[in-house]
């Protein structure tokens, strides 16, 4: 019997649970947020703030405990560096999960959960109201590309270049005239 065991198994094995909910957490503490389903959400929140508490601590053993669990390196070192510091004051807590509605495939609930402080990436600011994401950077390219500067040339001269392209184009066609008047040899 399962008494007073407080969680749930997805349908998975015990290694197949554990290594989802440790992608998970590697993904929530680098992208301090992340949209799954509210059961998953709830069940996610559990390790997510054990890693907290650890880095919260800071000792070489809590390092060494959450790089145990945590996926990569880099969420180790965000981990200790930003949360760890951003919720040294605060005792719990650390997450927040926003309920969203249901998935259209096969209508779950799904949720966001978020580490409380998140601050969403600036996106490229689009430049003029009128211009998409796309043209924005473009438009900044172009600004902050050196223009080069071209010879001025008087009208007189570019007159006279397209003259000499003419007499070129003549030739062509003539020498296809020639060969066209060429008489072909019959086979006797």
């Amino acid at each position: 019997m399962r008494h007073q065991v407080r969680k749930k198994r997805f349908g998975r094995t015990t290694s197949h649970r554990m290594a989802m909910f440790r992608n998970m957490v590697t993904s929530l503490i680098l992208e301090e947020r992340i949209t799954t389903t509210v059961v998953k959400a709830k069940e996610l929140r559990r390790f997510a703030e054990k890693m907290v508490t650890l880095a919260k601590t800071g000792t070489l053993h809590a390092r060494r405990q959450a790089a145990a669990f945590v996926r990569t390196n880099d969420a180790v070192k965000k981990l200790f560096a930003e949360l760890g510091p951003r919720f040294q004051e605060r005792k719990g807590g650390y997450t927040r999960i926003l309920k969203l509605g249901n998935r259209l495939g096969d209508g779950a609930p799904m949720a966001i959960i978020e580490y409380l402080g998140y601050q969403a990436k600036p996106k490229k600011a689009k430049a003029e109201a009128g211009q998409g994401a796309e043209e924005a950077p473009k438009a900044e390219k172009k600004a902050k590309a050196p223009k080069k500067e071209k010879k001025a040339e008087p009208k007189a001269e570019k007159e006279a270049k397209k003259e000499e392209k003419k007499p070129k184009a003549e030739k062509k066609p003539a020498k296809k005239a020639e060969k066209q008047e060429k008489p072909k040899k019959k086979d006797k």
